[in-house]
């Protein structure tokens, strides 16, 4: 069985002994970590010892819950690796996925179940699945689940569950938010902070490309040529600007797909499938990429446009530079913008570097911030709002 490590990454050093042991876990640690480890295996380590070489008769037993489509089938395919040995039954039960066919598969029974929140719930509430057996519990990426809305639903799921669990809770952060809601479904946890609030991975060169928005396209086509245009990911605000991107990539000979939420799962799955395989080399995506799933060897991330928050932000750049291989982020900032980068700024303590593509003319009315601008947030000592650094370049 190859699950992809050698020794232990440190979120699993200081998860797995507690929870083979049988406590509840709440963790944040950053992407790239090896966190799906780090509750499967206390999970399947515990039902191999209690249940034996005999298959459970009324599952499923554990539970894994995830906000998206492709974290889910992503901890599928590991969950999978392991039961081939373990010989416990997964299934994966997710939205876009044909109603009939995934029924059909409960009916038949399964040992581990990982879901989206939305589709498990309706299962549930339809009396096509019982959740009174579940033994072990998971809430993986629950920063995400908060953000996305999910928390009414995921909330309804727990209490669908037997009060006497073993609770394993992930985040990227440990908010408070997050924080009270583990007090809510956990028991006495054992704390694990990998990662701290504000924190970027050290292995991801970060740097800013002052562009205006109008030539922002051209830009990445330049970007491309001058780094390399092999296993980078795009990161796009909409939808439509995703799909644009990518046509325009195609059309100045790129190998290039995207994928978002408006996509049919089918061909969100293809094009995910395809980049992983190489045989497209760059792919465009709104945040439905950003968090959890993991893709190997991501040459370097392109924020096409500012992310909206922070920790949009550490969430993108920690698709590169993952397991300790070296990375880059590239953000394009147009100026009504910097306001954005100087949030995420203040938010990381540090300044991102600027880089201007050799060769590249740029439009006179794109902003350059100064680059002696404090990484720490002016105190105000009057109304006015101070205005950023910036200069006309």
């Amino acid at each position: 069985m190859d699950l992809g490590f050698t020794e232990p990454t440190p979120v699993q050093a200081l998860s797995i002994p507690p929870g083979i042991e049988g406590k509840d876990i709440l963790a944040a640690a950053q992407t790239g970590t090896g966190k799906t480890l780090a509750y499967l295996l206390p999970i399947f380590d515990q039902m191999v010892r209690h249940f034996g070489s005999k298959r459970p008769k009324k599952g499923p037993y554990a539970l894994v819950l995830a906000p998206t489509r492709e974290l889910a089938q992503q901890i599928s395919e590991c969950a999978s690796t392991i039961a081939q040995t373990t010989k416990f039954r997964t299934l994966t039960v997710i939205g876009g996925k044909k109603y009939s066919t995934q029924v059909e598969k409960l009916k038949k029974g399964c040992d581990v179940l990982i879901a989206t929140p939305g589709r498990l719930l309706d299962l549930a509430q339809q009396g096509l699945l019982s959740l009174e057996n579940i033994h072990y519990l998971v809430l993986d990426e629950v920063d995400r689940m908060m953000d996305m809305g999910f928390w009414p639903p995921v909330n309804t799921i727990v209490r669908m569950t037997p009060k006497e669990r073993q609770t394993f809770l992930f985040s990227a952060t440990l908010t408070p938010d997050v924080q009270a809601k583990a007090k809510l479904v956990q028991t006495d946890p054992e704390v694990v902070e990998i990662a701290h609030k504000g924190e970027t991975a050290d292995t991801v060169n970060e740097y800013l490309l002052p562009v205006s928005e109008r030539q922002k396209q051209d830009l990445l086509v330049a970007l491309l040529k001058e780094q390399g245009a092999e296993r980078v990911i795009v990161f796009t605000r909409t939808k439509q600007s995703a799909d644009s991107c990518a046509t325009r990539l195609k059309d100045a000979g790129v190998k290039a797909d995207s994928i978002h939420a408006d996509k049919h799962q089918g061909k969100r799955d293809r094009a995910l499938k395809n980049f992983r395989d190489g045989k497209i080399d760059v792919l465009v995506a709104t945040d439905v990429l950003a968090r959890g799933i993991d893709i190997t060897d991501v040459s370097y991330v392109v924020n096409l446009t500012v992310p909206d928050s922070p920790e949009d932000y550490i969430h993108r750049i920690g698709r590169t530079g993952r397991a300790g291989e070296s990375g880059a982020a590239y953000t394009f900032l147009s100026p009504d913008q910097l306001l954005d980068l100087r949030e995420i700024e203040y938010h990381t303590q540090h300044l991102l570097e600027t880089h201007d593509v050799e060769g590249f003319e740029y439009a006179d009315d794109r902003l350059v911030p100064n680059p002696k601008r404090p990484t720490k947030r002016p105190s105000r000592t009057g109304r006015g709002r101070r205005r950023p650094s910036l200069r006309r370049r």
